[in-house]
């Protein structure tokens, strides 16, 4: 069988390839996952061989890996980018360079006319290695088709470079030298992103690549370069078969990347949303939104977008948040019309310095769960660019109004713990229906601050309920009739998923009638609805809420109705 090489053409128009890593441990193993590689949709698969061979000569055992990996490109079901890393360049190879080279030519050399087996597709050697001697490049330089060279020779040469760090200082250096080599095919850059912002440059990169080039970010910040690779004309992009099969970090799994991602899907028009928060790993924002554009049939992708934050320097969060959001949000390729906000960063996103979608609650609240960028309508004067709103006021309201249809909110008591964006949005959206709100909160003073803020902002709505501060540790004189936690306690992945949001256990003026309502959506049932329940409370678990405000975002990005119950389904099946 012989598989050949995946065409160049020049201009490089053909779609971005998904390659799938595979750490080649034993032979069958690794068919085995080229076949599931296949079978999951990937187009190349990536045998690191990095610690299968061992740098050995032919008394060494080397006679025998070299009949292994010759069975191992001969039976691949896709064509193979075969890359033995080094440990100086973040792989697992620790032999000599001569002897990996000797192996490739080895492996190279038998072209599909010699009838023993086909060659790789591609190889991956690494720049710095390349240009270590001139001998070594020439023997490289025999393994791979050479534009200037007419051989029985089908492997094209990919020059890679990483750093595991960060962006390198000397980056556009190794650019340059990279595709100044006449027999590389493919340029790689790979380096660690340390925020959203390395992404952008790398799209860039992209954008003026004079040859075929991977552009991709490592870690959990350059998710973003790896999903949108199609959308910049990326040559091709990895993925995993799982987790624990992540050749580098930060890789997608190829079912969530083709499926989840609909990166086929992905074109230079495409319209990009996300969901800005830290951490946003657990946030299941990315799931229900893709489908939905799936389901509308919209040309849009939605990622997690992490914009680190230390709650310890709330002015530095701010600042972060501030230049990432500018940074996106002008870019020009890249689309960017929507993003959701979730914590810490809904009150940073209030002080964004947008216009509101609507002004007396949005201000009221003073926290920020959506953005949404327009095109530039030079007839508004002046053009309006962005805009916000909190759709958790609404969402909250709706909950709770569907849940209890017989209780009316004049004058209900509600305890409110927390003090951050959901905090503010529930306990506006509540005063306004007339409510009677009680804040308690770890960090009193805050509680104090949003307590007065709410109060100065809805002293002109008529009718609007009272709002008031319980110091932590302290016994209300008047117990609630509906409890909602908007902390982060009990999330899974959260700073306590086994805590307690509410001291249920050692509240005893609660009765069948008390409601207990909890904003977290991840588990479905929190450990303080569970514990409510059995004190035969009624609950309102967090999926609900989150359903109604994200699909009040769908319809704001879209002008479309949201697929309401897919949400549900699909966010129920995940927690």
């Amino acid at each position: 069988m012989s598989l050949g090489v995946v065409p160049l053409p020049y201009p490089w128009e053909m779609p971005t390839l998904v390659c799938v890593s595979i750490f080649v441990e034993d032979i069958d193993s690794a068919l085995s996952d080229a076949q599931l590689a296949k079978d999951g949709g990937a187009d190349l698969v990536e045998f690191r061989i990095d610690t299968f061979f061992d740098g050995g000569d032919d008394d060494d055992g080397g006679a025998y890996q070299l009949g292994q990996l010759r069975r191992l490109l001969d039976e691949s079901p896709l064509p193979v980018i075969l890359t033995c890393r080094p440990t100086w360049e973040g792989g697992e190879y620790d032999g000599d360079d001569s002897a990996r080279v000797a192996l490739f030519e080895k492996l190279c050399a038998d072209g599909p006319s010699s009838g023993q087996h086909h060659p790789p597709a591609y190889l991956d050697v690494e720049l710095a290695a390349y240009n270590r001697s001139k001998n070594l490049r020439q023997k490289i330089n025999l393994c791979v088709q050479h534009p200037k060279q007419q051989r029985d020779v089908t492997t094209r040469l990919i020059l890679s470079t990483h750093d595991f760090d960060g962006r390198p200082a000397d980056l556009e250096r190794r650019l340059l030298a990279a595709y100044e080599e006449k027999a590389c095919a493919i340029v790689k850059v790979a380096f660690r992103a340390r925020s959203l912002r390395d992404n952008l440059e790398l799209f860039d990169i992209l954008g003026r690549a004079p040859k075929p080039t991977i552009a991709l970010g490592m870690g959990e910040f350059g998710l973003m370069s790896r999903v949108l690779a199609p959308k910049f004309g990326g040559f091709l992009t990895f993925a995993s078969l799982r987790d624990t099969a992540a050749t580098a970090p930060g890789q997608p799994i190829l079912g969530e990347l083709l499926g989840m991602y609909r990166f086929r899907k992905i074109g230079k028009d495409t319209k990009v949303y996300g969901v800005i928060g830290w951490p946003v790993s657990h946030s299941k924002s990315p799931l229900i939104h893709n489908a939905g554009f799936e389901e509308l049939g919209w040309d849009g992708v939605y990622l997690p977008l992490p914009v680190a934050a230390d709650e310890k320097d709330r002015e530095a969060s701010a600042v972060s948040f501030d230049a990432t959001v500018r940074a996106l949000e002008s870019h020009r390729g890249l689309h960017f019309k929507g993003a959701s906000i979730t914590l810490p960063h809904k009150e940073h996103a209030a002080n964004y310095g947008i216009k509101p979608i609507n002004p007396g609650v949005d201000e009221a609240i003073g926290a920020v769960n959506m953005l949404k960028w327009f095109d530039v309508d030079l007839s508004d004067d002046p053009p309006v660019l962005c805009q916000m709103t909190n759709t958790d006021a609404a969402a909250i309201i709706k909950v709770l109004k569907s849940a209890l249809p017989d209780r009316s909110f004049d004058s209900l008591r509600v305890k409110i713990y927390g003090a951050g964006g959901v905090a503010r949005a529930a306990a506006a959206a509540l005063a306004v229906e007339g409510a009677i709100v009680e804040i308690e909160n770890r960090d009193y003073v805050r509680a104090i601050n949003l307590a007065s803020d709410l109060e100065q902002a809805l002293t002109h709505i008529s009718g609007a309920g009272l709002i008031c501060v319980n110091e932590k540790g302290t016994e209300s004189p008047h117990p609630a009739d509906l409890y909602i936690n908007c902390t982060p306690v009990g999330m899974t992945d959260g700073p306590d998923p086994d805590g307690l949001s509410i001291p249920i256990t050692d509240m005893p003026h609660i009765d069948e009638d008390t409601v207990f309502f909890d904003t977290v959506y991840t588990p479905a049932e929190t450990p303080m609805l569970k514990a409510a329940r059995e004190r035969g409370c009624r609950t309102i678990d967090g999926v609900q809420m989150f359903v109604k405000q994200a699909a009040a975002q769908f319809e704001l990005w879209t002008g479309h109705r949201a697929p309401v119950e897919l949400f549900d389904k699909l966010v129920r099946e995940s927690v």
